[in-house]
């Protein structure tokens, strides 16, 4: 597919660690080899994909699911999950943990993030904005 996002693509996948490797591969066909946010928006798919089957019902028996849109020339990418019992991702305290660095990485590659209930599932959603140079802006402080 083109660079160009006309409206929004999605994919439900097996909550399972492999398939994490689809949704990186949907990613990539979505947005093409060449599209500048490619790494960043894929590095955080993974990272909330793989969130979800780690610590959410979908990764016993469930389903995840992938969101890409274009609204307003911002990209948005979603993951959601078949919820996590009331918790949420957050970002954790202590950068030198040997979990919880997800949350973290996609602080630090998104625009801007947050976490949204749909029904009983969880949507992580993550902005990201191109500027015309071709670099990443963000929008917080």
């Amino acid at each position: 597919m083109s660079a160009t996002l006309d409206g929004a693509l999605c994919v439900t996948l097996p909550g399972l660690e492999r398939s994490a490797v689809e949704a990186r591969g949907f990613v990539r066909d979505v947005l093409g080899e060449g599209h500048p946010l490619l790494d960043d928006v894929r590095t955080c798919v993974n990272e909330a994909f793989t969130n979800a089957v780690e610590h959410t019902a979908s990764g016993r028996g469930g389903l995840v699911s992938v969101r890409l849109a274009v609204t307003d020339g911002v990209l948005v990418a979603e993951v959601g999950d078949d919820g996590g019992g009331g918790a949420r991702p957050r970002l954790r305290d202590g950068q030198m943990a040997e979990d919880g660095r997800g949350m973290r990485i996609i602080d630090a590659l998104a625009s801007d993030w947050g976490v949204r209930a749909q029904g009983g599932r969880c949507v992580v959603w993550m902005r990201f904005v191109q500027s015309s140079g071709g670099r990443r802006t963000c929008d917080r402080a």
